[in-house]
């Protein structure tokens, strides 16, 4: 069937559709219900049956002979390690550490907390919390201690899962010092903390408390899978909210799986023994679905790599990879594409490497700019997609569904939504607008399997925050438009729209522009306060590496751009050049903290910034200019 034929059967029938799709699973017994639309508060999918998640992962293609299959490389940039695992290989692993926890006690329902970095453990770390029925709740390793704390006590974990260290560029980041000052701060105490010793730093461990990984493990009883309920939650993971509170996202076991496995095969085209790379880390959603579960579940193999897009040794250090390992896929963020577009301006380092196992890119976190795509497309030659999702949504809403029936693409646009979802735009009454006009971007209810079915012990808090303001949709906080083809336009966050003198005009619209002027890498555009026009839009560029001309100059030419594309509508009037944007480590541009800076209003540095020197930077320059001139700073 082409996409339109899947879609709407996807739409007008999803308890035959999914129930269909759930076929490629393992299930210990069936369900009763394939969707209970009435479940509080958002829809249970799968109801009455029992599975278990890593069963599906691993021990189902040990069972049906592929077990000598590879199941995950591991490829450090930072130490120069490359590790195969096959499937055979990881499951006893798996089943080992998850026997280890079962002996510290940790059974089907408790919480274990993962604080680690890019290495095969955190990966075995949520498999085996899965195996045993146990819920993980990994957070980014280096995470700060006091949000590390807030997540201890919203999770309450019965053990915590770490390592002696991760590493970056130039440094070594010790991570004991922070979890114990997390748990200090901490209201809640978890029974056991155990921590895996790398080489590059070995940490004191406190003996009433602490427990050496490899020795626990290699004590442990290998631990079967348990069967749990479709609707039993997997895992929670914490996303920032507009407050600044963490909000715990759940993801149940049932319904995620089968979207999952459906994804793999339909939006990415992928087939089971292929190589997929996903350049993030498992401490972002995109790490849970597309490095860990997902891959896994098809069969795939899985590249779980520590390193960064550029630095390590330098910006050819993805194509090193595909070459390597054979990579058919390759899922990254913008951002990074924006990075090696930077300092490799023409992709020369492209042209060192064998890429010809290589058949797609994908690109989501953070909007992908027309410019970006063309220089993407340009230089890989293969279908380059721009897809949209979010952590609530745990897989994507919008794309090019390269398995079904590939679309032309439309630069600045994600393409149309998947089966199973359905986008409308909506006015600030909830009343649907006509295509073409930008609004907020909602989800009509009841979402697929996979998206969140709540909060994490806060029903209420999930309804306020995602269901509430548009009655029969979930909120996305997206702002954009749907085009006549039904073609998807994701424009910035709800926030990012800005009024100008009355006129409502999106900030990513205005970061198209700029970003199609040749000397610029990669830029943002904040609404900026005003006393004529309420807010007027300031743009900030990052120039590619070995560009000399004068700022000043093409800071000139930006504006003029802008004038130029968009109108004087916009009254855009000042860009500057910046040395660098300040990001979160998933790469998304802190847009509503340099706002506040550029406003002169406090701030609180974001838990999840990737170099708090870049805010520094940016706040140096502004005042520099006549903004932020109140003085406020950081709050502590």
């Amino acid at each position: 069937m082409g996409y339109q034929q899947v879609y709407d059967q996807a739409w007008n029938d999803p308890e035959a559709f999914w129930g269909q799709a759930a076929q490629a699973a393992d299930w210990f017994s069936p369900w009763t219900q394939v969707l209970d639309r009435d479940a509080s508060p958002g829809g249970r999918w799968f109801v009455g049956a029992t599975t278990n998640v890593c069963h599906n992962a691993l021990d189902r293609h040990v069972a049906a002979g592929r077990g000598d299959q590879t199941a995950l490389i591991y490829d450090s940039a930072m130490t120069g390690t490359v590790e195969h695992y096959t499937y055979a290989d990881l499951t006893e692993k798996v089943a080992k550490l998850a026997g280890a926890l079962a002996a510290l006690g940790v059974g089907k329902g408790d919480r274990v907390l993962v604080y680690m970095p890019m290495i095969p453990e955190a990966a075995m770390a949520m498999l085996a919390c899965a195996r045993l029925g146990a819920v993980h709740s990994v957070v980014f390793g280096g995470f700060a201690a006091t949000e590390l704390k807030t997540r201890i006590e919203d999770a309450k974990p019965k053990v915590i899962l770490s390592a002696s260290c991760g590493l970056e560029p130039g440094r070594t980041i010790a991570y004991k010092p922070l979890l114990d000052a997390a748990l200090a701060m901490s209201a809640h105490k978890p029974a056991r903390v155990l921590v895996h010793q790398r080489p590059q730093l070995i940490a004191p461990l406190d003996p009433a408390r602490d427990t050496d990984w490899a020795a626990a493990v290699a004590a442990a009883d290998p631990a079967p899978c348990t069967p749990v309920e479709a609707t039993d939650p997997l895992y929670v993971l914490y996303t920032s909210g507009t407050t600044g509170v963490p909000k715990g996202v759940v993801r149940d076991s049932g319904g995620y799986m089968v979207a999952l496995l459906w994804s793999l095969k339909n939006i990415y085209g992928l087939t089971p023994g292929e190589v997929m790379f996903t350049a993030s880390d498992v401490g972002w959603v995109v790490g849970h679905s597309y490095i860990v579960y997902g891959p896994l579940l098809y069969g795939a193999t899985t590249v779980l790599y520590e390193g960064k897009p550029v630095g390590t040794p330098d910006a050819g250090a993805f194509w090193r990879i595909i070459q390597q390992h054979k990579v058919s896929v390759l899922f990254t963020a913008p951002t990074a594409f924006r990075a090696i577009k930077r300092d490799d301006p023409t992709g020369a380092l492209m042209g060192d490497y064998d890429l010809s196992s290589f058949r797609a890119l994908f690109l989501a976190g953070e909007r992908c700019d027309p410019d970006t795509l063309h220089w993407a497309q340009d230089r890989v030659k293969v279908p380059v997609v721009d897809h949209w999702w979010q952590t609530e949504t745990g897989w994507p809403v919008a794309a090019n569904c390269l398995g079904l029936e590939p679309k032309p693409v439309k630069p600045g646009s994600p393409t149309t939504a998947v089966p199973g979802w359905k986008v409308d735009v909506l006015n600030s009454e909830g009343q649907p607008l006509p295509a073409g006009e930008i609004g907020a971007l909602a989800l009509k209810l009841p979402l697929p399997p996979g998206a969140l079915p709540t909060l994490w012990e806060n029903d209420a808090g999930f309804r306020k925050s995602y269901l509430t303001d548009y009655p029969g949709y979930y909120k996305t906080g997206d702002a954009g438009f749907v085009d006549d083809e039904g073609y998807v336009f994701v424009m910035s966050r709800i926030d990012d729209i800005i009024n100008v003198a009355g006129h409502r005009l999106s900030t990513g619209g205005m970061e198209e522009v700029l970003a199609a002027h040749p000397d610029v890498a990669e830029c943002a555009v904040i609404g900026v306060a005003d006393d004529l026009k309420g807010q007027v839009p300031l743009g900030l560029l990052v120039l590619k590496a070995g560009v000399s001309r004068p700022a000043a100059e093409i800071e000139k030419e930006a504006v003029a751009l802008v004038r130029d594309k968009i109108g004087p509508v916009a009254a855009f009037k000042t860009a500057l050049v910046v040395p660098r944007l300040p990001k979160t480590r998933s790469g998304k541009i802190l847009r509503g903290t340099m706002q506040k800076i550029a406003d002169g209003q406090e701030y609180k540095m974001p838990a999840t910034i990737d170099d708090p020197g870049a805010l520094e930077d940016i706040s140096d320059k502004l005042q520099t200019v006549g903004y932020a001139q109140s003085g406020a700073g950081a709050a502590s």
